[in-house]
C-alpha cells in the first residue's frame, strides 16, 4: 500500500517526539564563535586573565543568543517547503518499503516499537535537516 507525503511527515514526527529530538537551528554556531572570538579578544588585551574573562562574556554572550533557538523535530519537519518533504519522503520511504505492512497504522506501529527500525529512520531524518536547513540534532532519549 502506498504511503503518502503528509503520512510520512506525520509518522516522522511521531517518532522524533518519541526520541525527544530537538534541533538548534544555524544561530548554535554564532553563539560558539562568540565564545572563542571573546577569549581572542580577551587574551590580547589582558594576558590569560584576559582570555578567561573574554572567554566568560563572549559565552553569556553566546549563551543569550542562542537562548530559544532550539525547536522540536516535528516543527521543523512541518515547516519544511513541499520539495523538503518530498526529498525526505523518499529517503525514508527507502528504508521502509521492505517491511511487511498492510496500512499506516501497521508501518506506525511496526516503527514505533521497533528500535533499530527507529535508528534507521532517526539517522535519516537527523542527516537530511543538518544538511537541508543546518539543524544540530540532540536527542532526550
Amino acid at each position: 500500500m502506498p504511503i503518502n507525503t503528509k503520512d510520512m511527515m506525520e509518522l516522522l514526527c511521531q517518532v522524533s517526539e518519541l526520541r525527544e529530538m530537538k534541533a538548534a537551528v544555524k544561530h548554535s554556531g554564532y553563539g560558539a564563535l562568540l565564545a572563542g572570538t571573546g577569549a581572542f579578544l580577551g587574551g590580547l588585551m589582558g594576558g590569560p586573565v584576559g582570555i578567561a574573562v573574554g572567554g566568560a562574556v563572549g559565552g553569556v554572550l553566546g549563551a543569550g543568543m542562542s537562548a530559544g533557538k532550539f525547536k522540536p523535530v516535528p516543527q521543523i519537519i512541518m515547516e519544511l517547503s513541499p520539495q523538503q518533504q518530498q526529498q525526505l519522503y523518499k529517503k525514508v520511504r527507502a528504508i521502509i518499503r521492505h517491511l511487511d505492512w498492510t496500512d499506516m497504522a501497521a508501518i506506525t506501529a511496526l516503527v514505533m516499537t521497533n528500535g533499530s527500525i527507529q535508528d534507521q529512520v532517526l539517522g535519516v531524518l537527523g542527516s537530511f535537516l543538518t544538511n537541508a536547513v543546518g539543524a544540530e540534532i540532540q536527542y532526550g532519549k
